[in-house]
């Protein structure tokens, strides 16, 4: 049923400005160790028969590293071609990350920027200021070699790859341009291998007091919807900001509060092949956790709020990384969920329950219960979230209505009023789908004159 559903959405996908459409984690972990670091690893170049365990053998690596000349470093790698790949693949805890980065020398922390910006700029306890830099510069030296590739005599078939890959990166590349008065841009995941990953952040993650994760569910992909997905961060980031000055302007005391939004396609959303399969949704899961662990230990006692909004099949894989993974956040907002393993709120790692669920009107993914309970169901636990244009009798505004699968990010609409709401801790402002009638129909006049 789901993939008959995601067919019709998928044609409905090209008017958009661009959008969507098991088992627990077996998690081995090794310190790593760099004050009394051993001899440099001489091991396999490669762990390929995972007698170490993968996070073992990353870990050994990365204390391999802090053990070594500087100078060496550049030869480590060349040395170990696969290494950085199986790194990456299954990473240390970001807390013995971050440790092992502040111990290394400053000579070793340059080396590796030089020689290895696709491992420093992934690789979660990592500061973002670093990852920033690294990512920019691969993304940056593929789009030159990609350029080359089609400007050459190369066969036609690799220079249409090349044509792909490069537009692929482009539109990376496009979204982390922004205004001076805008919020800095900042580039903390890039694969720019497949369809791609990446994530780029509004606003400064290592202080934002308020930090919230945009998670995509079918049919984005980094070609097609990058732009409009750090359009949408750019949108909830500016109205975070403005409810809060908007709460602070009303108080005696001065707080200066900031945000960051993460604009996160951080994993391969399935697309008509496969999404009917919780695959992708592992995966999703996996690096989702990775992210939010990485900025729980990078900002050590100085812990931000931490909310993660999610759409279609990014809530299964938003609630399976709350469920099965041991780390909380203060808040939770879904729309458009076709379900999960989580059987209510009390399965999900949110403080006080603060969960939310919105369904627009002719949304068909809600209800289906495809991949586990339905988090839209009284049984689930989770609260109302309003998406269907109400009034907003604080800010005296009518808000628009969300209808169908991909509309709940469009600005101005009462679904990105309560994700920025929620997102900075005000959910008892949260207007929700059983509003007061008078409220919704002042908005519903509105939005027939208009």
């Amino acid at each position: 049923m789901l993939i008959e559903i995601a067919l019709a959405l998928a044609t409905s996908v090209a008017g958009l400005p661009a959008t969507e459409a098991s088992g627990a984690p077996t998690i081995e972990y090794h310190a790593i160790v760099t004050s009394d670091a051993p001899a440099p690893f001489v091991g396999p170049v490669v762990d390929t028969t995972g007698s170490l365990g993968t996070a073992t053998f990353s870990a050994r690596t990365l204390t391999s590293l802090a053990s070594i000349p500087a100078d060496n470093i550049p030869e480590f790698f060349a040395a170990r071609p696969g290494a950085i790949e199986q790194i990456l693949a299954s990473q240390p805890p970001a807390q013995e990350v971050a440790l092992w980065w502040g111990d290394l020398a400053t000579d070793s922390q340059t080396a590796l920027e030089i020689a290895s910006p696709q491992l420093l700029g992934n690789l979660e306890g990592v500061p973002y200021t670093i990852r920033d830099v690294s990512n920019r510069t691969v993304l940056e030296e593929t789009i030159v070699d990609l350029t080359a590739v089609v400007n050459s005599d190369a066969g036609r078939a690799v220079q249409q790859s090349a044509r792909q890959q490069l537009n692929m990166l482009s539109s990376i590349s496009e979204s982390l341009a922004f205004d001076r008065a805008a919020p800095e841009r900042t580039l903390i995941t890039l694969d720019v291998t497949g369809q791609g990953k990446a994530a780029i952040v509004l606003g400064d993650l290592s202080e934002a007091d308020y930090v919230s994760f945009l998670v995509p569910g079918m049919f984005f992909t980094i070609e097609g919807q990058m732009s409009y997905w750090a359009d949408a961060a750019y949108t909830l980031y500016c109205e975070q900001q403005q409810w809060l000055d908007h709460f602070e302007s009303q108080s005696v005391f001065t707080r200066n509060e900031t945000v960051a939004t993460v604009a996160w396609i951080g994993y391969d959303t399935p697309n008509l092949t496969n999404v009917g399969a919780i695959d992708n949704a592992n995966q999703g899961r996996d690096t989702l956790a990775d992210a939010i662990l990485g900025l729980q230990a990078l900002r050590g006692v100085d812990q931000p709020y931490i909310s993660v909004v999610a759409h279609s099949y990014g809530t299964t894989a938003a609630m399976m990384a709350l469920s099965e993974y041991d780390f909380e956040i203060d808040a939770l907002a879904m729309v458009g969920s076709p379900g999960s393993p989580a059987r209510s709120v009390d399965d999900l790692h949110v403080r006080g329950g603060n969960v939310f669920v919105g369904e627009a009107a002719w949304d068909p993914i809600p209800n289906s219960s495809y991949f586990g309970a339905d988090p839209g169901t009284q049984a689930f636990g989770a609260k109302s979230l309003g998406v269907g244009g109400a009034y907003d009798v604080v800010m005296k505004q009518p808000l628009a209505g969300s209808v169908g699968h991909n509309d709940y990010f469009t600005p101005g609409t009462e679904s990105m009023r309560n994700f920025a709401l929620l997102c900075i801790g005000r959910s008892d402002l949260v207007i929700p789908e059983d509003a007061p009638t008078v409220q919704r129909a002042v908005a519903s006049v509105d939005n027939t004159q208009s």
